[in-house]
């Protein structure tokens, strides 16, 4: 199939900001983890989203093969100012007002351009649970818990500077799947041999498998095989933060986003596509073991045929924390949702050197009195 639609550099153009004025005062509201609805920093006037103007539709898939032909109406696509970071590459959203920041995922600084790029509108939104002092205590807590980390990260990360709140892009997958297998199936029976040990026969019970050839079919609708639409986070960091409760999903309403960044997707469409597809080809060749039965199995082929292909784009939210310690950066990453932490593993050489030397002593202590015995 051709490929969707791709991310093209555009002249500066009009665009939607994510800034909602306070019906009282003016002032912007931002999204409140903790409360769940619209704040404003300056009277404390609160909005629900669900009761407001911007009240949102269901959530809806769209038709994988009709993005991939560059079918989707242009309603679905939207406009939005990025800026890559030089370091990572990361592409994150900035206001009108917005011309240097920090990039959140790597702490480098970042000057804004003027360009605009094209891309498939969120659909669903996942939206902050906890706010940025849990998040902070989650990740002070674990490194807390981390042994050899330098005590002095460990301050400095406590003392910090605020963190970043920023929804991440990601794909989900929906497809019906029917396969066709064929192969072994394996049953383990027992026969008994002899044999002369120290001039004596003895026997003894040796498994044996006896294969017969199978074929058959399986087949499994997938919903929501979720793949990451970027690349700015190393995957075993990403992974890490799983499981995500997707059924919290919130139709994408720009709302959600009030006092928070967004990342622009990176992985296209068809990319991410196939990487589902590995997932899904590892769920599969499950349910042709289990089909196969017996008590080992050998697959010879799988022949699947996947229909009825739809996706989502949707945001979750990660709190992000990018420190220079040292000379050296060390990130930090927070489920926005769960509050489970991942992050780069810091080592202290005084403490791995003062460990070593403990141990040390100990093992010449030990052989010390064991000589005298």
């Amino acid at each position: 199939m051709p490929p969707p639609p791709p991310a093209e550099t555009m002249p500066a153009t009009e665009e939607e900001t994510h800034r909602f004025p306070c019906e009282q005062c003016g002032a912007d509201y931002s999204y409140d983890p903790a409360a769940g609805p619209l704040t404003c920093g300056h009277c404390g006037h609160s909005e629900s989203i669900r009761s407001g103007p911007w009240k949102g539709t269901a959530l809806q898939e769209l038709d994988f093969a009709a993005a991939a032909a560059d079918r989707l109406p242009e309603a679905e696509i939207e406009v939005t100012r990025v800026s890559t970071c030089p370091n990572c590459a990361a592409q994150v959203e900035f206001d009108p007002d917005t011309h240097a920041k920090e990039c959140p995922f790597c702490a480098t600084p970042v000057v804004t351009g003027t360009g605009e790029s094209r891309h498939i509108k969120p659909k669903g939104v996942l939206p902050f649970a906890i706010p940025e002092r849990a998040a902070h205590k989650a990740m002070t807590d674990w490194l807390g818990g981390l042994w050899f980390a330098p005590s002095g990260l460990r301050e400095y990360a406590r003392k910090g500077r605020r963190m970043q709140g920023i929804y991440v892009p990601y794909w989900t997958y929906d497809a019906q799947t029917r396969s066709r297998y064929s192969g072994q199936r394996g049953t383990v029976y027992y026969v008994t041999e002899t044999y002369q040990q120290d001039g004596e026969t003895k026997t003894r019970k040796v498994s044996k498998v006896r294969w017969t050839p199978v074929s058959g079919r399986v087949q499994r609708f997938f919903d929501d095989v979720l793949v990451l639409a970027s690349n700015s986070l190393p995957k075993r960091y990403t992974e890490a933060l799983e499981p995500w409760d997707l059924s919290q999903l919130e139709p994408y309403q720009p709302q959600y986003l009030a006092g928070f960044r967004a990342e622009a997707y990176t992985v296209d469409l068809e990319t991410g596509f196939a990487e589902a597809g590995q997932k899904m080809d590892r769920v599969i060749e499950r349910d042709v073991r289990f089909d196969i039965g017996g008590d080992r199995q050998r697959i010879g082929n799988i022949d699947t045929q996947v229909s009825e292909v739809t996706f989502k784009h949707i945001l979750l939210p990660v709190w992000l924390a990018a420190y220079k310690y040292r000379g050296k950066t060390y990130r930090f990453v927070i489920n926005g949702q769960s509050g489970r932490v991942q992050g780069e593993r810091p080592y202290s050489a005084v403490k791995i050197g003062a460990a070593a030397l403990a141990a040390a002593i100990v093992i010449a202590a030990i052989a010390y009195f064991a000589g005298q015995q």
